[in-house]
């Protein structure tokens, strides 16, 4: 086959996620290459290697892609790559550690256009938690939520003290504000949803964090939203599939958005971007902020 569509993953875990291969081949690349354990030095190596060893029309048909676990290593590693680039010789290149960035993407976005159909209002000033904050997807979706204007605060069962070293991580890379709170002392959850307008659960799947004693407290809760498809719920009383559905136990007019329902949005911006890739005859440079542009372009259409 000549000038194949080829894209590299590159890494810093052990294994390089099923999941991501999977997505690559989705989006039609005929071949998908992964390597593991690659460190932030390596980067300028690989990279050169890659676009290197085609022909201009191959180099148009090929692409990074950057995995792992950590959001920060991950745009670092971006970053790398991009420095790396000798035009004419330059491909694209997108991040998504863990699936964080386009799952984060999905979620803020589909909060925010609940809010505006729903509740005639936005994003800004509104008071905001992220249960399981200190993984990707949390410190993401903390990200593009402080971007939008609201008061957003990492929750950790862990203590106020670790929140808030991930909040500081966070807000010193991006120039964000950011709150730590402890979730794991006894009436944190509760004291959280007497002051919360929006919840996000980026938690561990399988593990209730919110349950419906602690909702009942949520007199100003407008929009929950579950990351978790695993049962039971992480947050409890919201189907995998909700779209807007009232929350049971919720004393207020809050809606759940559920894992399932989350996904179809970021299975649609991962290809996307991913497509993008694709398609493009000009690199592209693909993380957070392109996610979130895409996801809130598709539930518009919603």
């Amino acid at each position: 086959m000549k000038d194949p569509y080829l894209l590299h993953i590159f890494s810093p875990t052990k294994y390089v996620s099923p999941f991501d291969i999977n997505m690559a081949y989705e989006a039609h690349y005929d071949a998908v290459i992964p390597y593991c354990n690659v460190t932030l030095d390596e980067i300028h190596a690989l990279t050169q290697d890659t676009i290197f060893s085609r022909s201009p029309e191959g180099v148009r048909r090929t692409g990074i892609f950057i995995g792992g676990r950590d959001l920060v290593l991950a745009m670092d590693m971006l970053n790398a790559a991009r420095q790396a680039m000798v035009p004419p010789f330059a491909v694209s290149v997108l991040a998504d550690p863990s699936g964080a960035i386009t799952t984060a993407a999905a979620m803020v976005a589909y909060a925010e256009r609940c809010l505006a159909k729903t509740f005639k209002t936005d994003l800004v000033d509104k008071a905001m938690y992220i249960f399981g904050g200190t993984g990707p997807v949390g410190a993401c979706v903390a990200l593009l939520g402080e971007r939008c204007g609201a008061r957003v605060h990492i929750v950790s069962n862990r203590g106020a003290k670790e929140a808030q070293a991930a909040a500081d991580l966070v807000g010193q890379r991006y120039g964000v504000t950011l709150t730590g709170v402890d979730g794991g002392s006894a009436g944190a959850v509760e004291a959280i949803l007497g002051d919360a307008e929006l919840i996000f659960n980026t938690a561990k799947a399988g593990v209730r964090i919110v349950s419906a004693a602690a909702l009942a407290h949520a007199a100003r809760l407008k929009v929950a939203v579950d990351a978790n498809a695993v049962p039971p719920a992480g947050i409890e009383g919201i189907g995998p599939k909700d779209n807007g559905v009232p929350l049971k136990h919720s004393k207020g007019e809050g809606i759940g958005l559920g894992a399932l329902a989350v996904g179809d949005i970021k299975y649609r911006v991962h290809t996307g971007l991913l497509a993008h890739m694709y398609e493009s005859s000009e690199p592209v440079y693909l993380a957070y902020q392109e996610a979130f542009e895409l996801a809130r372009a598709i539930v518009a259409q919603r």
